[in-house]
């Protein structure tokens, strides 16, 4: 049995969040720049030198790379041989709590939804733990901004839509959205599971990096065909039309009922803030 202290966890989660606040990930910065070079249509390749200087710069003086720093998604992968010595919930909101303040990195969340009072330091994270196999800790974080998580949606769809209901909703998900989540996207697709799972499959797609490819073939063609139909749209950066709506559609699946399909599509900004260390 292997035992990582609490500490430990909130340093790194700490880290990650200033880190994930001012500097995009290479696999987003690499995407950027390869639809800047694929656009024909000169009010898109502007927006999209703009995004990647207004990124490069941020990464330089450290500074966020936008004004919505994000509500912190912590995905931790949990080893069944690691002791954790101390409380891992409250490890992890410690490390935000920590980073929004040292950064001073806004603090987005309320602490009751209705009431809107300000928690005043960023927590709680939206933390889920997933017991692995093995005598390690991976810690994943994104800081989601909420101009696109509140273009996200959810469907139970029949078993008779199949694959093509699957591809109209997305793609109407999106069209519906236009311009307000700041395209160009990225777009987790959760297929299967059950009402709350499907949507955690959604984002936890997220958290893949944007040159990632699904192991499956049969998912793998779906999510190329659907980052070809949704950048077909020609919604473009910024809603001004354009080559390039979508970085990326990364579709993650569960085994369902037979009477189900349930579907949910979370839409991120171009601000991709996704990292993954190990402990």
């Amino acid at each position: 049995m292997r035992e990582i202290a609490a500490a430990d966890i909130t340093e790194t989660v700490r880290r990650l969040c200033l880190q994930g606040a001012v500097s995009l990930p290479q696999d987003v910065c690499q995407v950027l720049k390869k639809a800047r070079d694929a656009e024909d249509w000169p009010p898109a390749k502007q927006i999209l030198d703009t995004i990647i200087d207004n990124d490069e710069i941020a990464a330089a003086s450290s500074v966020p790379i936008c004004q919505d720093t994000g509500m912190v998604v912590a995905w931790l992968k949990v080893g069944q041989e690691v002791h954790i010595n101390g409380d891992l919930t409250a490890a992890v909101d410690d490390g935000v709590r920590q980073a929004y303040t040292q950064g001073y990195l806004r603090r987005s969340v309320v602490s009751d939804p209705l009431r809107r009072h300000n928690s005043g330091d960023n927590c709680p994270a939206l933390l889920t733990t997933e017991l692995v196999p093995g005598d390690r800790v991976e810690i994943s974080l994104s800081l989601k901004g909420f101009g696109s998580e509140n273009m996200s949606q959810l469907k139970m769809l029949k078993p008779s839509d199949g694959r093509q209901g699957v591809v109209n909703f997305v793609l109407n998900a999106v069209k519906q959205a236009g311009p307000n989540p700041c395209p160009p996207i990225v777009i987790g697709v959760g297929i299967g599971g059950s009402f709350d799972k499907v949507a955690q499959l959604a984002k936890k797609a997220l958290l893949r990096d944007l040159d990632s490819v699904n192991p499956d073939p049969y998912y793998r063609e779906l999510e190329q065909d659907l980052l070809r139909l949704v950048n077909q749209t020609g919604i473009g950066p910024q809603g001004l039309g354009g080559r390039t709506t979508a970085l990326a559609v990364m579709v993650e699946t569960f085994p369902t009922h037979i009477a189900g399909l349930p579907c949910a599509v979370n839409i991120n900004c171009h601000v991709s803030r996704h990292l993954k260390e190990v402990l």
